[in-house]
């Protein structure tokens, strides 16, 4: 998700990371409340973008997808280093309708002699400037479907999809991003986007997806304590929940909603479960549900598992070189050894946290997603077991 606060606007008191500005939660509010005319908006700017994007092709746009938490963002930060790759950043909210005219006006506003990196809000050790890669096309997703985080509506939009004022205006969005970051590849990463890969691989036929995912056991651990650390900073924050909605994070928070995978009563029973308290057994459900879909979409969809690289989190932890080397040789981006030497020495298991399940919760955990881990790989796991 995107900082709460530009580097500047950090606060050293307590829930300061959940500080929204007074310009970001007014600008935001705007968008949010009118989307036709940003969309409009939107469209002016790519009238403005022509000279320069008129001879920008869409080759292999990366598409980076899984539940929240399962190592996506440091896939994002590890293909954004590529001079190729075309991102988001977060330089560019709120107004991600408008990319070419916000960031010629960026490019021209003054700006501190040195930007110093901040802990992300979800004080998971990483760092972030205004120039570092982020997902924030949800909200162009959100301006166009109206039922992607309805609980009581299907989620998913499938390769029969069509809505041509979407892939026009979605297109041109990232021809625009292409062209501002001056590379040739565009790299997104958006949580919800496992609910449309089949859609993205209609638009994109040779689209190249990545989707990490995690021992449900760790998994688990890191939702519920990015769901307790959310929670209380919204709740010390009015407006951080306010933001969380407008870009379309439903993750973890007070706004917390179950991604429906075309399962409405399974979706109705894990809502049930988090509203009883039973956070566990909730979350155990929803890993289950999320990872059978998926597991289902790649087996009955052959050019969708041609084009899809799945990522285990441990795998990636203990031997961080070769998967690196599967990363890129996956998406086609050549000449990236230089980077694979850079990151992979930092690539490690989490240090700040550590399941702490009572043995009748890790039995909860085990049983309820054993079979939809073990469509992954996952078999045999000890209950305490942790990435080397």
């Amino acid at each position: 998700m995107n900082k709460m606060t530009h580097s500047d606007d950090i606060q050293s008191s307590k829930g300061g990371a959940f500080h929204v500005s007074g310009w970001d939660h007014w600008i935001s509010g705007q968008i949010a409340d009118n989307p036709d005319r940003w969309i409009g908006f939107g469209n002016f700017d790519t009238k403005m973008a022509a000279d320069a994007i008129v001879d920008v092709a869409i080759e292999k746009p990366v598409f980076v997808a899984g539940l929240a938490r399962s190592g996506s963002t440091i896939l994002l930060e590890t293909l954004a280093k590529h001079p190729a790759s075309a991102t988001h950043r977060y330089r560019d909210y709120p107004p991600v309708f408008t990319p070419f005219l916000w960031n010629k006006f960026v490019d021209l506003a003054p700006k501190p002699r040195q930007q110093v990196a901040v802990e992300r809000t979800h004080a998971d050790g990483i760092n972030i400037t205004p120039e570092s890669p982020e997902a924030f096309e949800e909200v162009i997703w959100m301006a166009f479907f109206n039922h992607l985080h309805d609980t009581d509506h299907s989620n998913v939009l499938g390769g029969e999809v069509r809505n041509a004022a979407f892939e026009t205006f979605y297109r041109d969005h990232i021809r625009k991003m292409i062209a501002i970051r001056g590379g040739a590849r565009y790299v997104s990463k958006a949580n919800y986007l496992i609910t449309r890969m089949e859609y993205l691989l209609s638009m994109f036929p040779d689209a190249r997806f990545v989707l990490p995912v995690r021992d449900p056991l760790w998994h688990i651990a890191s939702l519920a304590k990015q769901h307790t650390l959310f929670c209380n900073g919204e709740a010390g924050n009015p407006r951080a929940l306010a933001h969380m909605q407008r870009v379309g994070h439903y993750e973890f928070g007070m706004d917390r909603r179950a991604i429906n995978v075309g399962d409405t009563h399974a979706t109705r029973q894990i809502m049930t479960l988090w509203n009883q308290g039973r956070e566990i057994e909730g979350w155990a459900q929803y890993w289950a549900n999320l990872h059978h879909f998926l597991a289902d979409r790649l087996s009955i969809n052959d050019k969708l598992r041609a084009a899809t690289l799945v990522v285990r989190y441990e795998d990636f932890v203990a031997a961080p070189h070769s998967q690196l080397e599967r990363l890129f040789a996956h998406v086609d981006l050549d000449n990236a050894d230089a980077i694979i030497d850079e990151v992979a020495p930092t690539i490690h298991a989490p240090s700040y946290y550590k399941p702490k399940f009572s043995d009748a919760e890790i039995t909860t955990i085990r049983e309820l997603t054993g079979i939809a881990a073990a469509r992954f790989g996952y078999e045999n796991l000890a209950d305490d077991q942790q990435p080397a």
